[in-house]
């Protein structure tokens, strides 16, 4: 069988192999694929996108501008310590405690009975009169505890005792301490939702110790009206009055209490104890003028349990007044004329524009479990934190400046090669913190610090270990594939038990020890991108090019 012309000079002429194909197969950590090669700098131009934000106000409002926000320290602001009242939640719940009491021996016929709240000692005293009747009291009261915890840890929530007066209701101490950790854990959600409906940017609010709570206002350099906005508890309830009452009693009735009128204190109005509708069934607040008067007035509306149980109850009290109660002042006691079944309704008063959005903020936002009492307030100015930018600035660029020129004369090109990565690698950590919007506090700036002396790391061990092959005397792109293989693995041991330790500092601190684990957790990711993949990438390229006998290391 013969060869055709073409087939013998085909046969004839040596195999043309492109020669960044050929070493590419055998190396593999030398080689870049046209994806990878695309993925690799679309990410860089991403990075540099996504941190223009920084530099240049949004050319327009529908653009998704994100930026990073400085802390407390860097922009200046207001700092709030608060503290929950436990001993008002302690007393709620004793007093919630003898309401069940009293339907509870109401039912069993129980009879004759007074209650005595002793919060000083976690306990409600049942006095009965009738020795022959504490056996039932305690039957009937027993029913009055749950079990708190799960398994072998489950326990009642109340202890109960017979004494000589009668029968002791007692607040298991586990019971309290869950107690206090819900009431701080509501309190920290409710006050986020305040801050938020005021429009304060990126405040820090965060836990300390057992029932404290620190609030962070950036930018805030007058707090009062945050600090009154905050300290009201601002549970809100509607009430039944009793018409019959003497105002000028000494003590109210059994299940009444006398309250003052929020715009006129000297005035009381008998309001009952019981709760016809709680404004936690309240599903929205807003500030509004009436059309009639032009008077400032708060709208409401309720959700289905609320509107339902508002339709009852005006439903059945036409023609009496019922009570709107706020923090035991009555904000108006109206008459109702007809039934109220829309779920809808408004507050009028004397409000100015201001009380009446506060108001509104404080119903949306929902009902502290207890009152917040400030313990320490402090202001930070601007100027400080305009020193505090500059002193880390300085402190960042000249580091920058020092690692950049190690790299240079150390290294040579390879040494530059990784300057530019490191470039990268601060406009990458910009992009991710931008992206995320994160708060950059004095500790985080020292956390983009260390991150640079992280990722020099990487790039060292890089460019030792090739000179060290090169030393030995490994060809040129031998002695990279084997240096890159070699560091690759030391660079990922090293990282990933960094990134751990800096995720556990993150869930286990708090404040400003969090704002630096983020940094640093953010700058491990991105030194792990620049160093194995841009610095590899931008050798590779110039390996390519250059296809050099000696390396410049």
């Amino acid at each position: 069988m013969g060869l055709s012309p073409f087939s013998a000079a085909a046969a004839a002429r040596p195999a043309r192999v492109r020669p960044f194909a050929l070493w590419s197969r055998r190396a593999d950590m030398m080689y870049f694929s046209r994806l990878k090669t695309t993925l690799v700098l679309a990410a860089c131009v991403l990075g540099v996108l996504l941190s223009l934000p920084n530099l240049i106000a949004a050319p327009a409002g529908w653009l998704p501008w994100r930026t990073i926000h400085l802390g407390l320290d860097l922009r200046g602001g207001s700092y709030l310590l608060m503290e929950v009242d436990m001993a008002a939640v302690i007393k709620e719940r004793l007093e919630g405690l003898a309401d069940g009491s009293r339907r509870a021996l109401d039912k069993a016929g129980v009879r004759p009975f007074s209650l005595q709240p002793q919060p000083a000692d976690n306990r409600l005293l049942v006095k009965l009169p009738d020795p022959t009747k504490q056996d039932a009291a305690l039957a009937a009261l027993r029913e009055l505890a749950t079990t708190s915890g799960q398994g072998i840890g489950a326990r009642p929530d109340l202890d109960f005792a017979a004494v000589p007066e009668g029968v002791t209701i007692t607040l298991s101490p586990p019971a309290l301490v869950e107690k206090a950790n819900q009431a701080v854990q509501q309190s920290i959600e409710i006050v986020r939702r305040r801050i938020d409906e005021t429009g304060v940017v990126d405040p820090q609010i965060t836990r300390q110790g057992r029932n404290r709570i620190v609030v962070q206002l950036p930018g805030i350099e007058d707090p009062n009206r945050i600090k009154q906005l905050l300290g009201k508890t601002a549970r809100m309830t509607f009430r039944l009055t009793d018409e019959n009452a003497n105002l000028s009693a000494t003590n109210p009735p059994p299940g009444v209490e006398f309250l003052p009128l929020q715009d006129k204190p000297g005035q009381k109005i008998a309001v009952r104890k019981r709760v016809e509708v709680d404004g936690a069934n309240l599903t929205d607040a807003r500030a509004g003028q009436n059309g009639q008067t032009g008077e400032w007035v708060v709208n409401f509306t309720f959700d289905s349990l609320g509107t339902r149980r508002f339709a009852d109850v005006s439903r059945a009290a036409v023609g009496h007044p019922f009570a709107i109660v706020l923090d035991d002042k009555v904000i108006s006691a109206p008459v109702i004329r007809e039934p109220i079944t829309g779920g809808r309704g408004q507050i009028s008063g004397s409000f100015t524009a201001a009380s009446a959005t506060d108001l509104s903020v404080l119903l949306r936002a929902g009902a502290l479990p207890a009152p917040l009492t400030v313990v320490e307030e402090r202001s930070v100015g601007p100027e400080l934190g305009a020193d505090a930018i500059r002193a880390g600035a300085i402190a960042l660029a000249v580091g920058f400046v020092l690692v950049i020129v190690f790299m240079g004369v150390f290294y040579g090109l390879f040494g530059w090669m990784a300057n530019l990565a490191l470039v990268f690698n601060l406009i990458l950590m910009t992009a991710i913190l931008s992206l995320f919007e994160a708060t950059l506090t004095l500790p985080g700036m020292a956390g983009i610090l260390l991150t640079l002396g992280m990722a020099v790391d990487a790039n060292i061990l890089i460019n030792e270990r090739i000179r060290e092959e090169v030393h030995n005397g490994r060809t040129s792109l031998n002695a990279m594939e084997v240096g890159f293989k070699r560091a690759f693995t030391t660079i990922i041991d090293s990282n990933a038990t960094a990134f751990l330790a800096h995720v556990m500092l993150f869930f286990f601190g708090s404040g400003p020890v969090k704002g630096f684990a983020v940094t640093i957790t953010v700058g491990i990711v991105t030194t792990m991108f620049t160093a194995t993949m841009l610095a590899r990438l931008l050798m590779v390229r110039w390996y390519a090019t250059r296809r050099p006998q000696l390396l410049p290391v």
